[in-house]
């Protein structure tokens, strides 16, 4: 599985964006879909996923009512929108691929190259 992230860019606090992560390959229903993050000198860290069929997700602390996943089987597509965006959401957003649903960053198994998201105050 290829995964290909799009949709970050440079928006100021409070706006919106919607990333997008298009996966290569037939198997993409049978993956659990993630979202990580990385800031300059941080780790990686979670942000939310979302399970095979799209019914079940989770999401960090710091982005819950701020942020949804979703997914789209048919496109081969994960989404994630964004909203109310804070100078600290900053950073190379990632989108993974694992074979369940897990918080685990060493349980994905595919990862896209990433997307800079810039939040300015």
């Amino acid at each position: 599985v290829q995964l290909q992230a799009s949709g970050g860019g440079l928006v100021q606090a409070g706006g919106s964006l919607r990333l997008s992560c298009v996966a290569s390959g037939r198997t993409f229903s049978s993956y659990a879909m993630g979202w990580f993050r990385q800031a300059p000198g941080k780790e990686r860290e979670f942000v939310a996923n979302i399970n095979w069929s799209g019914f079940r997700s989770y999401y960090a602390d710091s982005v819950k009512g701020r942020i949804t996943i979703s997914r789209d089987n048919a496109k081969n597509t994960v989404y994630l929108q964004m909203n109310s965006l804070k100078p600290e959401d900053t950073a190379v957003y990632y989108c993974a691929a694992a074979a369940r649903t897990t918080q685990a960053t060493d349980e994905y198994v595919y990862w896209g190259q990433g997307t800079q998201v810039t939040v300015s105050s």
